[in-house]
């Protein structure tokens, strides 16, 4: 244990001999509480107070903190303790008020590669399900400088993160999300989508899902970009979240129909009716452990070809559609948000769950108004992504 770090032990054992039973209670002395209140103060923090001093790092000058002896791994350090400082939506949104937003967006443009990424990521927890800070972000052009990194950074864990943060940034957020629109970025998505990085398509096939589920107008752009020929392509990839990715991308082009008929896909029913037949055979010779960790993969193929034939796979006729034991399949749910939720947000939203389950059966205590609209939606939206 260090020499400069409470004296767990000691203070362990004083709790033990104080509150064991077995002795009389007593005042405590003047010696004693000092002691004590020592020992908790060593382990308090003050946020805010921490924050600010952060803050007063991030604007000092690159080439003052290196003459200082701070290293770039001393930077990414000090992100790490920010970021786990703003899981908090009350310290995410507070990091504005105390002027940090604006130094933590120009580390973006950082000349090392791993201050870039890790920067993103911080961005990344700020905004996540939180409109104010979303709103905090656009306004200090956060997303032109993220759109940078993601398009342009020759690093592709910089462009990645980037691209996280992006996804968070306007998720529920329309001015993000036509904003995004009018910066091309489905071009930028579309270039995502040829890199050899796994974890980079999943990304960007993730936020393609996204946002061609909330505007299904945005399938006619997506269709003229030639984003089915490249899904189709990712659909046979050799990474398991890579195709299931790429077939909810393309399941949703399926089901936006003209007419009645499914028109996103018809230019290429040949090589699609190809690719789900593949995969059929793929699914076919899978152990049965694999058959099981693909059960969305299996749903995904079958409601492809329903929603373009107008018929049933022969997964079903096959009996791999469903496996004993398992439930008949629901349609394939949105989960593009999943990988961008940070963890502690997550835990509140799952433990938010259950205390509002249990609550059901009771009639409720009008002791006040509710929440206001902006909770609603990040308690709402928490739920609903509970599932990287």
């Amino acid at each position: 244990m260090s020499s400069g770090g409470p004296n767990w032990e000691g203070l362990f054992k004083w709790s033990v001999a104080h509150s064991d039973g077995t002795r009389p209670t007593r005042n405590l002395s003047e010696e004693d509480r000092k002691w004590f209140m020592e020992a908790m103060q060593a382990q308090t923090v003050d946020v805010i107070k921490r924050m600010k001093e952060i803050t007063m790092v991030m604007q000092t000058p690159e080439q003052v903190l290196e003459s200082q002896g701070v290293t770039a791994g001393d930077i990414e350090d000090m992100l790490d303790e920010l970021q786990e400082h703003v899981e908090s939506i009350d310290m995410a949104n507070d990091l504005h008020s105390i002027g940090g937003l604006l130094p933590l967006l120009n580390y973006l443009k950082n000349s090392h590669a791993n201050i870039r990424a890790k920067a993103a990521d911080v961005v990344t927890t700020i905004v996540q399900n939180n409109p104010r800070s979303q709103q905090l972000v656009m306004e200090a052009n956060g997303l032109e400088y993220l759109l940078s990194n993601f398009t342009s950074d020759p690093d592709v864990t910089v462009r990645t993160k980037a691209l996280g943060a992006i996804s968070s940034l306007i998720r529920h957020n329309k001015p993000g999300i036509t904003a995004f629109r009018l910066a091309n970025g489905y071009a930028a998505l579309k270039d995502a989508l040829s890199s050899d990085n796994s974890r980079f398509q999943r990304k960007a096939l993730n936020l393609i899902h996204y946002l061609l589920h909330e505007n299904s107008s945005d399938c006619n752009a997506v269709n003229e970009l030639g984003f089915p020929r490249i899904m189709m392509h990712l659909a046979a990839s050799d990474d398991a979240e890579v195709r299931e990715a790429a077939l909810r991308g393309l399941l949703e082009l399926a089901q936006d129909k003209e007419d009645g008929i499914s028109s996103r896909l018809a230019e290429d029913d040949d090589k699609l009716k190809q690719l789900l037949q593949e995969r059929i055979s793929g699914i076919s010779l899978m152990s049965p452990e694999d058959l099981g960790a693909a059960r969305e993969e299996r749903d995904l193929v079958d409601s492809i070809w329903n929603a373009c034939y107008n018929e049933p796979s022969s997964l079903r006729e096959k009996g791999l559609l469903v496996l004993p034991g398992e439930d008949e399949p629901a349609p394939p749910p949105d989960v593009a948000s999943r990988h961008f939720e940070p963890p502690l947000r997550a835990w509140a939203a799952a433990d938010a769950s259950k205390g509002s389950d249990a609550q059901k059966s009771k009639p409720p205590l009008l002791l006040g108004p509710g929440p206001p609209p902006d909770a609603a939606l990040r308690e709402e939206n928490a739920d609903v992504q509970r599932n990287l």
